[in-house]
């Protein structure tokens, strides 16, 4: 009888069967109903000594890091991010054998980035961290070579240059790179004169206001995305049936990490969700090309879940809000600033706890949310005697 076990949104099925299968099997599947089904089919042909074609080439001994990634891809429900880092990972390094995995071999790969290819910190992070979830993965399936996960032994700021790095890095290149945390919050009189160009305001040095399709959509989006928290990609691929207003609530099916969320809606939230559907029902500030008979919330999406047309939508809305920056005065403020904002005003102005927090903006790792809490110096200051 196959053990199962919830994990995360999902549900993970563990097969054995001695004599058939040289090793356990592990499936994971959306519901548990849907594994409960699928197993009861596959225990019988495994209790009449037949293993399925597909299962017969899992059975097979992982010899390479190659061999993890595409077994630990094929089980397991694996954020795009990771999809693509992993995807990097294995094209440069894929062909290493695990018996040869090591901690020396996790510290070497590691000065390598930084050395050979000179990438920034943030994205060395990327790549380990990737690699790790897989790495983990392994050992918990008792993989042959990975009975430890030495990129977990890794110190901290392991991806950060030093001086030995960077000296070799600027022989190849001329540069090093350097650790940049990004910790811009809007400062005063920021907002104001955002939302006065968002209105139709003429900016300052051009001749006429920009001419702003779907612009009632573009506020809602900006409203939305300093009093949620929630990633540019999730507010633009909201659907109708997502948003509830009784329930004062967004629901998220599909996040960055995979997990699904539910969003809290503040009173100003409502008030602009309201606003927006009023607009789009009346076909004004620029909605009259849009309605909701698709059910999407917003304009720009047409429901396609390829990565490309994904980042496509992203990348495009990314420079719409930039060029809005910029005539506002604050070139440097990118639209996921906003979700260090929103993150910041929730630990400034409301009595909730940093695991509240966390369900809202969706952190699972406490210094991530700690990152993305910046709390102004003077805000703090003020608070004391």
């Amino acid at each position: 009888m196959a053990t199962k076990r919830k994990r995360g949104s999902s549900w993970e099925f563990i097969v054995r069967r001695k004599g058939v299968l040289p090793k356990p099997l592990y499936l994971t599947f959306v519901s548990e109903e849907e594994g409960d089904r699928y197993v009861k089919k596959l225990e019988a042909l495994l209790d009449a000594g037949v293993v399925p074609e597909e299962f017969r080439q899992r059975q097979r001994e992982m010899l390479n890091i190659e061999d993890v990634a595409r077994e630990y891809l094929a089980v397991h429900q694996v954020p795009p991010s990771d999809k693509r880092c992993l995807a990097v990972v294995v094209s440069r390094i894929g062909k290493t054998r695990l018996d040869n995995i090591s901690y020396d071999w996790a510290e070497s790969w590691v000065t390598g980035l930084k050395r050979e290819r000179n990438l920034s910190p943030s994205t060395i992070r990327h790549h380990v961290g990737a690699l790790a979830r897989c790495f983990d993965w392994g050992t918990r399936r008792s993989v042959v070579g990975l009975t430890t996960n030495p990129l977990r032994q890794l110190p901290k700021r392991y991806a950060t240059y030093n001086d030995s790095d960077a000296s070799a890095a600027r022989a190849i290149e001329g540069y090093a790179r350097i650790d940049v945390e990004r910790d811009r919050r809007l400062r005063s009189g920021e907002e104001a004169r955002i939302r006065a160009i968002l209105a139709g305001e003429k900016p300052e040095g051009r001749e006429r206001a920009f001419d702003l399709r779907y612009q009632g959509a573009l506020e809602c989006l900006f409203d939305l995305a300093l009093e949620t928290a929630m990633r540019l990609r999730e507010l633009y691929t909201l659907s109708q049936d997502q948003v509830s207003l009784s329930e004062r609530t967004a629901f998220l099916e599909k996040t960055k990490n995979g997990d699904k969320r539910q969003v809290p809606l503040t009173s100003v939230a409502i008030k602009a969700i309201q606003r927006y559907e009023k607009q789009v029902q009346q076909g004004k500030r620029g909605m009259d090309m849009f309605k909701f008979d698709g059910g999407l919330f917003f304009p720009w999406w047409n429901g396609n879940l390829s990565e490309g047309v994904l980042r496509k939508t992203t990348s495009l809305l990314s420079r719409q809000f930039a060029r809005l920056f910029e005539a506002a005065g604050c070139a440097d403020l990118r639209f996921h600033d906003l979700r260090h904002e929103a993150t910041s005003r929730l630990f400034e102005r409301s009595k909730l706890s940093d695991i509240e927090i966390s369900r809202v903006t969706g952190h699972k790792d406490p210094r991530v949310l700690r990152r993305y809490s910046n709390l102004r110096g003077s805000d703090l200051a003020a608070k004391l005697w």
